[in-house]
This record gives C-alpha cells, structure tokens and sequence, in this order.
C-alpha cells in the first residue's frame, strides 16, 4: 500500500506539476518592448496568457534593441547554454536589412543561428522580417524571400511577422515609421499567443 501511495504520488506530480518548455526569443527592439516599459511589451503580455491558460510555456526573451543577426550569433552560444531551451525562434535581420547589409551575409548568420539551435538539441524557429522599400525592389525581394527559402531549406516552421498590418496603421506606431507603439503591444499578443500555444500542442 505505501508503494501504491509514493507511485501516485510521482504520477499526479509529474502530471500536474509537469515543467513548462523553454523557449528562447532572439529579437530586436521590435520584441524588447522599445521606449517602453518591459511590463508593457507584447512579450510579456503572451506569457501572462500563457500563465492564466496554463499553457506550459515560459518565454525567455533575449531581444535587444538593435541588434542585428551578426550581434545574435555572437550571443546565441552562451544563451543556449545558460538556458537549454527546448525551441528558440529567431526574429532577427531587420536591423541589416535597414542598414542595407549584404543578403549573402544575413543569409550565412541565420543559417549559423539555425545550425547552432539545432545542435543545442533546440527546434530552431524562424520570423518571416519585413523592412521598408528605402533600399529599393529588388534588395526588399531578395531580403524578404530569404526566409521562407531558409524555411524550406531547413524544414522550420516560418511564423508570420507581427507587424505586417501593425505598421499600416500610424496609430500603432510610434513617430520612427518603424516601433509599435504601446498601443500596439496588446494586438500583436492576440496574434502571437496562439502561435506560442499551438507549438506547446504539437
């Protein structure tokens, strides 16, 4: 009977009490809550949903506004080994596609970003960035296709970027033309949230 008792024990506590998945963010100011408080951030938001739905998710946001894929490759290494994280999803480039970086280069950064994620024992997932057209059509195309061809390359799941409607709405922004403004953070938890819950479902 005592045997019986630790047993269900164990059972109900690695059931109930089971530790959530680790996810790291890689980002820019466009997930660091830019010009705002951290609380008020659509990063935070996602994981109070998170807490209140029980979902087992805890986001680990390593974003820095600037930063580019070069910077996150330098950090990546000691964050993966910090956190072990089970998935790390990867928002990074706009800040190279504003300063007109080489494609060539961005494409090798995100494919060391990939590599060195999966090799951690992490799934790498990847966000579809956006930039403006100031550098004209064809840098735009070729910065833009770049991610669903790492996508299919490596076989990642391509997560949409936040703020393709956000940012067509001058309203959500702030003066830049290129953060969301704090109105914005709770429109951008709506569309991510789900994202966030279904990669715990799979």
């Amino acid at each position: 009977m005592r045997a019986f008792l630790i047993l269900l024990f164990v059972v109900y506590s690695t059931t109930t009490y089971a530790q959530p998945k680790r996810l790291l963010l890689l980002g820019d100011s466009l997930s660091a809550a830019y010009n705002m408080q951290e609380q008020q951030g659509w990063v935070y938001l996602v994981q109070q949903w998170l807490d209140t739905e029980q979902v087992p998710l805890t986001i680990i946001n390593a974003s820095i506004s600037g930063e580019t894929s070069a910077g996150g490759l330098a950090r990546l290494p000691a964050l993966l080994e910090q956190h072990q994280p089970h998935y790390v999803l990867i928002e990074l480039g706009g800040n190279d596609g504003l300063r007109g970086f080489a494609i060539p280069q961005l494409e090798h950064n995100l494919s060391q970003l990939i590599a060195l994620s999966q090799d951690a024992g992490a799934q790498a997932l990847l966000m579809q960035i956006r930039i403006p057209p100031n550098l004209g059509p064809r840098y735009t195309r070729q910065f833009e296709a770049l991610y669903p061809t790492l996508a299919e390359r490596y076989q990642l799941p391509l997560w949409p970027f936040f703020m393709e409607q956000i940012a067509l709405d001058d309203d959500l922004m702030l003066p830049d033309g290129i953060h969301p403004n704090r109105e914005a953070q709770p429109l951008i938890k709506q569309q991510m949230k789900l994202w966030f819950a279904r990669l715990v479902g799979e």
